[in-house]
């Protein structure tokens, strides 16, 4: 049976920068701050939940690259991108990601206002999209970060009671994207991110959960030689989702999907209901300055929010579509194809889990 969830980020509402002094103190002190980080989360990871999302993300405010990199001992900055100035290991005290912590911290309030146990998505950036923020790499560089990143997995998968962590998604987002000559065919680089991806998606099955991995691009298969991976997601419209070859290498490595059923780029989505309402052909100017007055319209309140979220028919048909290609017994989650932190408003984006969360449950 189909589950849903959801990738993770939602917009910010409050105050941001109190929110991040919480995030850095968490666990260290109890102060306003720590109290007003660990609330939001909660509420933002309940609100998914009440929803109807089955398996929610923490909430990700944050941005997702600086997370991580904020956790690991032995970078700096030089020439506007990261450099090895030591061996890389985890900052004293730094292993636990704190919205998982304030999760588990606050899981019996949670199991109490939900009526029972809940599942958990965890995601973490994946050493390849690390990596290219670095001003200089190596053919090591994805070993040495997927070690760390291994031990930060280690440290936050947890279950119990009233809750555990179901599913740790690697985030490659940057995958794909680049002509690297460190991922050349038989290059040792690209033997060093398969061996990454495999001892991170090892650690997560070790631990009893279920791995996932999260790409935007799917041209470079290199994924499908981990094999301790089980799940794979990418973008709604990625032909990833309509080809016979996802079919049988599926079959062929023992790995199952998450449909993408939601539309997440919302300039696409404004962009999808201003063509869709045009009787002629629009130019891609005219195109954009639809797009930039619909945003102007958004942020004055003078256009309902609603009027770009793609409907649950839509989504069903995505659903049915992907299950129907590959069998249901290769679908094991459905969801928004990505996070949700560029949609104009909080509201919004809970809508548009609500909608998800629907479809997924009447099938």
């Amino acid at each position: 049976m189909v589950e849903s969830c959801d990738v993770g980020s939602l917009p910010f509402v409050g105050d941001f920068q109190k929110f991040l002094e919480g995030t850095s103190n968490y666990k260290r002190v109890v102060n306003e701050s720590t109290e007003f980080f660990e609330k939001k989360v909660v509420e933002g990871f309940l609100d998914k939940a009440k929803a109807g999302i089955e398996v929610p993300n923490y909430p990700q405010y944050r941005d997702m690259n600086q997370m991580f990199l904020d956790m690991i001992e032995g970078l700096g900055k030089v020439n506007g991108g990261y450099a090895e100035t030591a061996p890389l290991t985890l900052k004293e005290g730094k292993g636990s990601i704190p919205e998982v912590s304030a999760l588990q911290a606050r899981s019996q309030d949670i199991f109490e206002e939900l009526g029972g146990s809940f599942g958990l998505r965890i995601c973490v950036t994946g050493p390849y999209t690390l990596s290219s923020l670095f001003a200089f790499r190596d053919k090591g560089t994805p070993t040495r970060l997927g070690n760390v990143l291994a031990r930060i997995i280690d440290a936050n998968v947890f279950s119990q009671k009233q809750g555990s962590v179901q599913v740790v998604s690697i985030d490659e987002p940057v995958f794909g994207f680049l002509d690297d000559p460190l991922l050349d065919f038989g290059s040792e680089g690209r033997e060093n991110l398969l061996k990454a991806w495999e001892s991170m998606a090892q650690k997560v099955r070790d631990r009893g959960a279920q791995t996932c991995l999260h790409l935007h691009k799917t041209n470079d298969e290199l994924f499908w030689d981990v094999k301790a991976l089980q799940i794979i997601e990418s973008h709604a419209d990625n032909s990833f989702y309509q080809t016979s070859r996802t079919k049988e290498r599926l079959e062929s490595t023992d790995k199952f999907l998450k449909a993408s059923i939601a539309t997440t780029d919302f300039d696409q989505l404004i962009r999808n209901t201003v063509t869709a309402a045009s009787t002629q052909p629009l130019s891609e100017i005219d195109i954009n300055e639809k797009i930039a007055e619909a945003w102007k319209n958004l942020h004055n309140k003078k256009i309902d929010q609603a009027t770009f979220l793609e409907d649950a028919r839509l989504m069903k048909e995505r659903l049915r579509k992907t299950i129907e290609r590959f069998g249901a017994g290769r679908v094991l989650y459905a969801g928004p194809e990505c996070g949700l932190q560029g949609f104009p408003t909080y509201e919004s984006a809970i809508e548009c889990l609500r909608r998800v969360a629907k479809t997924v449950k009447d099938g």
